[in-house]
């Protein structure tokens, strides 16, 4: 199975360094995935990122953080830091991206994104394994995971939970993948580590209430 792509047509402020937001409405392409899990794709929605991505990259305090792996503790190959409901976000470019998503999806959620995220891959050898963000309501309920990929392309990789064929989307600076329906429940999705030479990424992730 393969994405579909479909380029931006509101590419605002790449060459004036202005960050800009294209539209959602009519944009996005959705992919069903089956068993009620679904993700929507907009490459390109948020244009002139790099002052952004840079301002990320050396604003936010990211932490290394170490968990217990079956019978030992080891290090999370990423970089983190989390902003919950209260905590005002690292950037205004940022609100206002959430603020684009909550009126968009506002019908469809039925309630407002007010987390996010942050997990910098300082290269290849950073990843995340595979999972669902099922810690909070997303392991009994449908809930949506919206995603803002920064600097260098990554492959963000989907399969069913308990096996099966796996979906691998290529998410560049400025792509926008949101992960719906039963998406957390019933599939799983991973950063593979790779061997090419890549530079750093930075992923935002758009939570609810309760979904982690």
């Amino acid at each position: 199975m393969s994405s579909v792509v479909q380029t931006s047509l509101f590419d605002l402020g790449d060459e004036s360094g202005v960050t800009g937001l294209g539209p959602l409405g009519g944009m996005v392409t959705r992919q069903v995935l089956g068993r009620g899990a679904w993700v929507d794709l907009l490459p390109g929605w948020l244009s002139g990122a790099d002052a952004l991505f840079d301002d990320l990259l050396t604003g936010v305090p990211w932490q290394a953080e170490r968990r217990q792996m079956y019978e030992r503790v080891v290090d999370v190959p990423r970089l983190l830091c989390f902003y919950g409901e209260q905590d005002t976000l690292p950037s205004p470019e940022l609100t206002t991206a959430r603020q684009s998503l909550n009126a968009h999806y506002a019908d469809e959620l039925g309630e407002p994104f007010t987390t996010a995220g942050l997990c910098l891959y300082r290269d290849g050898r950073d990843s995340v394994a595979w999972h669902g963000d099922t810690i909070g309501r997303g392991k009994t309920t449908d809930t949506m995971v919206a995603i803002v990929s920064l600097g260098s392309p990554r492959h963000l990789m989907l399969r069913p939970r308990g096996g099966g064929t796996a979906v691998k989307h290529q998410l560049g600076h400025g792509d926008l993948i949101v992960m719906g329906g039963s998406c957390q429940r019933t599939w799983e999705h991973a950063i593979p580590k790779t061997s090419r030479p890549v530079g750093p990424r930075i992923s935002v992730q758009f939570r609810p209430r309760g979904v982690r």
